[in-house]
């Protein structure tokens, strides 16, 4: 990368505090994180938050046991696989499910969109299954053409639960001028322009091709902030008809109550009607309220969000603590979570560079 884009890309960053490191934007955090960790007397507190999530759902999390809490109906069919299966045994166990080509391929215990990948045949499963060091999943692609993130919190023995925000994700799509090629479309636009190295790594010599005026590719097929999409919030949607579909499909799955569901749908009419969705990803007490992340949001409105999803955590937390006498991990299980989870993070950092 020249001096010129390097340079560019770092104004990026840091002009837009959403491009900022997730440690630098959750670090004026802690001294609160802090002050609920000693009224809990537990710096571990959220583990009874989902308490049949593992470390309810804030670290090392099975996708595939969380998917097994959900009915089916309600997700993408979806297998679990060891590293180093072979890629005519993936194939023959996705044939037997209805899996077919294009699926999606990502670490069971995943970090942040890391090793997500949209496999179009057996050569991209090849490749996959080659640099893949983690258990993984093959799911089912889901063709909706919309996709939000649903964030909802439940207090334990309540009926219903709230939706505290709702991100909407457009993918990162480019639409042809005639003139330019991909790779000039993409450093065009900011947003796109910092998953120029990613891209050229997905498209290679595809990146010289010329899109026809009005054309439209979508580059990146899966609604990952740190994969190019923009995050729009949409959380002035939950009404009272979305509120009472979502409250159904989340009192259907056993203990849970604090988390954001990623789902899948074709339209917000079917979708207000518990219609026409998949979930696709379900996460639990580590789940971030990504709606903040619309660029309209300040760092300020950001921490404000932050604040009052820790003191939903706290509170459902010490409910389930008090009235289920649900112990609280203890440091010791805590610190070897953190490290535990930093040795999947260097596993699958390892695999993605492969």
């Amino acid at each position: 990368m020249n001096q010129f884009l390097w340079v560019r890309r770092f104004l990026i960053r840091l002009f837009n505090w959403e491009y900022w490191p997730f440690n630098v934007v959750y670090a004026p955090m802690l001294p609160y994180y802090l002050f609920l960790a000693a009224k809990a007397k537990s710096f571990f507190f959220f583990n009874t938050a989902n308490p049949l999530i593992k470390n309810g759902g804030f670290l090392l999390e099975s996708k595939k046991q969380i998917y097994d809490l959900l009915p089916n109906a309600y997700y993408p069919k979806t297998l679990l696989f060891v590293p180093d299966t072979r890629a005519e045994v993936v194939a023959e166990e996705a044939k037997k499910r209805g899996i077919d080509f294009p699926f999606i391929a990502k670490p069971d215990i995943g970090q942040r969109g890391m090793m997500v990948k949209l496999v179009k045949n057996r050569k991209d499963l090849e490749d996959y299954l080659k640099n893949v060091a983690v258990d993984f999943l093959i799911q089912e692609y889901i063709s909706y053409p919309h996709e939000i993130g649903i964030f909802y919190t439940r207090i334990p023995g309540e009926p219903q639960g709230t939706i505290t925000g709702i991100v909407g994700k457009e993918f990162l799509t480019i639409t042809g001028d005639g003139i330019s090629s991909i790779k000039q479309l993409v450093m065009a636009e900011p947003r796109f322009l910092l998953q120029l190295e990613e891209l050229q790594k997905m498209y290679g010599a595809s990146m010289d091709h010329i899109l026809a005026k009005g054309e439209q590719k979508l580059l990146v097929p899966y609604g990952n902030h740190s994969r190019g999409s923009k995050f729009v919030d949409f959380t002035s949607r939950a009404d009272a008809q979305l509120r009472q579909s979502i409250n159904a499909v989340c009192n259907s799955i056993p203990e849970f109550y604090f988390g954001r569901m990623d789902i899948k749908f074709n339209s917000w009419e079917e979708l207000r009607a518990g219609q026409q969705f998949s979930i696709i990803e379900l996460n639990g007490a580590g789940s971030e309220p990504t709606h903040m992340y619309d660029p309209k949001h300040s760092i300020f409105y950001a921490w404000g969000e932050i604040i009052k999803h820790l003191d939903l955590l706290y509170t459902i937390s010490m409910m389930n603590h008090q009235t289920k006498g649900l112990p609280f991990m203890s440091t010791r299980d805590g610190v070897a979570m953190l490290k535990e989870n930093s040795r999947q993070v260097a596993l699958i950092s390892n695999s993605k560079q492969a």
